[in-house]
């Protein structure tokens, strides 16, 4: 499968956040993944409105990557139904989107940008 992805989660603590993004990048899963937060997420779960406080990860990586970094996602994570979407990237910077390649799998090394 050809093409690029951004991968969404989000996690309860930045501290999950962190373990989540350090299990896609120690597994080559991700070039890079932002933690955005705090968000407020409000969203109906067994019947209720809940509110919490999330932080939101943002994963670049290969569409052939995207199923192994959802699984790695749900088995790190600790929600019982974790948020974990796929949006395919339609276009970008050529050299931004070679460096995923380079950085996802196990052709890694080539020269990254100075800041994704």
């Amino acid at each position: 499968m050809d093409g690029h992805v951004q991968v969404l989660t989000t996690a309860g603590s930045p501290e999950e956040a962190d373990a989540i993004a350090a299990a896609l990048l120690d597994a080559r899963l991700a070039a890079c993944v932002q933690v955005v937060g705090p968000v407020r997420s409000r969203y109906r779960w067994q019947g209720r409105v809940e509110s919490a406080e999330e932080w939101l990860c943002v994963v670049k990586t290969t569409a052939a990557a995207a199923g192994a970094a959802m699984t790695e996602i749900a088995r790190v994570h600790s929600y019982e139904t974790p948020e974990i979407t796929v949006t395919p990237i339609v276009a970008g910077a050529a050299s931004y989107l070679a460096w995923i390649d380079g950085e996802v799998g196990a052709g890694a090394g080539a020269p990254g940008p100075s800041g994704p």
